[in-house]
């Protein structure tokens, strides 16, 4: 039988209401989980560097143990067994809010951060040595130096590759419709239930997600264009 497409179901009415609820989670889950992927990442970057044996053995197994475990496992285990681990007190505090959001932003954060400090680890290394020696001659300590003298420009430097970090955690966010979050594709995949109109449902989905990307690819160009190339023309 041939398949009657209509484009109206996902264009106006209550599943396009849906589908945009959807953007709005992807959209919040991605912009809350890389701000905090950053700032983790930046501290696990940090230790990785760190002489004190202790902490860079810790963040070199953080950093081996998340980058080679699948996200999806990651998110089921703080979905169904992160309450074994966590106090109470913050287990009773996720359930109070939603903690199915909650769960995921921890796996995708915990996930990308490992990644992260691993492009701002190669950012301080292609700093010269010589600043960081001479910021110690001058009398900073070693955290002093990284934080007024290395990082800044580290941190610079790996934007390109932090925003294609990003862009993989926006695409990595549709995972989070596993364990519940009404994120884009989790109501996507809910008009096509109620409609089966699985073809334009996911067309929809497929077209905002190539949209985030160009924006975001855009900006990444962008800052190269306006910030790096005259740095490196220098």
């Amino acid at each position: 039988m041939h398949y009657h497409f209509d484009w109206a179901v996902v264009t106006g009415g209550k599943y396009y209401e849906w589908l945009v609820s959807g953007v709005y989670v992807t959209v919040k889950l991605s912009l809350v989980s890389i701000a905090l992927s950053f700032l983790l990442g930046l501290v696990i970057a940090v230790m990785r560097m760190s002489r004190f044996g202790p902490v860079r053995w810790f963040a070199h197994g953080y950093l081996e143990f998340f980058r080679n475990t699948p996200l999806l496992v990651q998110m089921f285990f703080w979905y169904f067994g992160s309450y074994k681990i966590l106090p109470q007190s913050v287990n009773d505090w996720l359930v109070k809010g939603d903690f199915e959001f909650a769960a995921a932003v921890i796996a995708l954060t915990i996930y990308t951060s490992a990644f992260i400090a691993e492009d701002i680890r190669s950012g301080v290394r292609s700093i010269p040595k010589e600043q960081m020696e001479a910021a110690r001659s001058s009398g900073f300590s070693y955290i002093r130096s990284m934080r007024y003298i290395i990082l800044p420009q580290a941190v610079r430097l790996t934007i390109p590759p932090l925003i294609n970090q990003f862009l993989n955690l926006m695409k990595n966010s549709s995972l989070a419709m596993t364990i519940g979050v009404a994120e884009l594709m989790y109501q996507a995949r809910q008009v096509e239930s109620y409609t089966f109109k699985g073809f334009e449902a996911f067309s929809a989905a497929t077209l905002v997600y190539l949209a985030m990307s160009f924006v975001i690819t855009g900006l990444m160009t962008l800052y190269d264009r306006m910030v790096l190339q005259p740095i490196k023309g220098r």
